[in-house]
């Protein structure tokens, strides 16, 4: 006689063993969220992994506003760092690792300037978008 296990019972999956060396988790430490919607988290690895955040709710919606930051080494030993605002102006993360635009040309900061001093002296202010006399923008 066969008799099946009934489904959800039994002994858990076996998921292999772990591909890499294990980590120790040096720090972890939390702390809500609580009935009013704030909390804090921090921990750290062995391997150099730390992660902080905190937040709270903020302004009439009580939206959750929240700051923090995060660390990890690279391969080559060198530390890499993030930090970041959240909160109703958006999400600002700072870094020298993020990329930046280049910078302006010599001439487009020479326009840029001449339009400062057009504007402050009372000139006109420059006008954007099509020209209501070209064909197909009446």
């Amino acid at each position: 006689m066969v008799t099946a296990t009934p489904q959800g019972y039994g002994p858990p999956p076996s998921y292999g063993t772990p591909s890499g060396p294990v980590v120790p988790i040096l720090k972890d430490e939390r702390q809500g969220p609580d009935q009013a919607g704030n909390y804090k988290f921090d921990f750290e690895t062995s391997d150099g992994i730390s992660r902080q955040e905190q937040g709270a709710p903020q302004g009439p919606t009580g939206a959750v506003a929240a700051q923090g930051a995060w660390k990890f080494t690279f391969p080559d030993g060198t530390t890499g760092a993030f930090r970041f605002v959240a909160d109703n102006e958006g999400y600002r993360p700072e870094s020298p690792l993020l990329p930046t635009p280049p910078p302006l040309p010599a001439h487009a900061i020479a326009q840029i300037e001449f339009a400062r001093q057009q504007e402050a002296a009372g000139g006109p202010r420059p006008q954007y978008g099509p020209p209501n006399s070209s064909p197909g923008y009446n």
